[in-house]
Formats: structure tokens, C-alpha cells, sequence
């Protein structure tokens, strides 16, 4: 049994490959995982029905298991941040380099092999997606 937070194995089998500047992907539940993704990425499948585990679930785990050196939200149609992003900036640690990007260059960020891991949720909120940038572990994290 494991002490952490991070029980779920491809999750964490996923995570221990990944290194700096790999990416991790928390997606909503309207995201095109099989279109909009690596082939190579690993992909979880959290989705269980509508609303279950939804995406500040899986950030806030993630943060308490990996150095996050930047985090990518997906921009809503009219440009403004969607209301779950004030979410995600809480969750965040503080000082962590955030930027949103348009619906395609969205796709585009995600669909760089960085990225390593993606992570399907049953979220139901529209622009609901955060691309994580994996940072270096500093000497006192550990």
C-alpha cells in the first residue's frame, strides 16, 4: 500500500517515465482524447459518469505529486477565462506560470509528444482542460 495521495498505477506508472518538461494533460469530459492527443500518450480514463472525477479533483492530487513548472488552460470562444480557471488557480502553487490558449492552439500544445499522459474526467464544465508542464524537483520537495 502507498502512503500518498496518488493511488491510481498507470497514473503513477505514466508520471514516474515522465520527466522535466513532459506534459499532463486533465481533460473535460467534451475533450477529443483520440483526436487531440499523442498516439503515444498514455491515457487514463477517470470518466466514470457525468460529473465523476471531475478536473480539480485530479489537479489537486497531481500538484501535491509533481513539480508543476506551468499550467495551460484552454480559452473559451470569446477569449475570456471560463469561471473554472479561478479553480485552477487556487489549486496551482503559488508563483506557477499560468496562459490560456484558443480551442486550436490548445490542441496543438497537446498534441506536441511532450505530452505523455492524458486524463480523461467526467467533468461537465465546457473549457475545462489544463495542460501541465512538469517542472524539476527541488532539493527541499523532497
Amino acid at each position: 500500500m502507498l502512503l500518498g495521495r496518488l493511488l491510481q498505477p498507470d497514473i503513477l506508472s505514466a508520471l514516474a517515465r515522465a520527466g522535466h518538461g513532459s506534459c499532463v494533460l486533465i481533460a473535460d469530459g467534451n475533450y477529443p482524447f483520440s483526436t487531440q492527443s499523442p498516439a503515444d500518450a498514455v491515457r487514463v480514463f477517470l470518466n466514470l459518469r457525468p460529473g465523476m472525477v471531475q478536473v480539480p479533483d485530479v489537479l489537486e492530487v497531481l500538484r501535491d505529486t509533481i513539480p508543476i513548472e506551468q499550467a495551460t488552460m484552454m480559452a473559451t470562444s470569446d477569449g475570456q477565462p471560463a469561471a473554472i480557471h479561478q479553480e485552477f488557480l487556487k489549486l496551482l502553487p503559488a508563483g506557477v506560470p499560468t496562459r490560456s490558449l484558443p480551442r486550436a492552439e490548445f490542441y496543438a500544445a497537446v498534441t506536441q509528444p511532450t505530452t505523455a499522459l492524458v486524463i480523461a474526467t467526467g467533468e461537465e464544465r465546457r473549457f475545462a482542460n489544463i495542460l501541465l508542464t512538469i517542472g524539476v524537483v527541488q532539493k527541499d520537495q523532497r
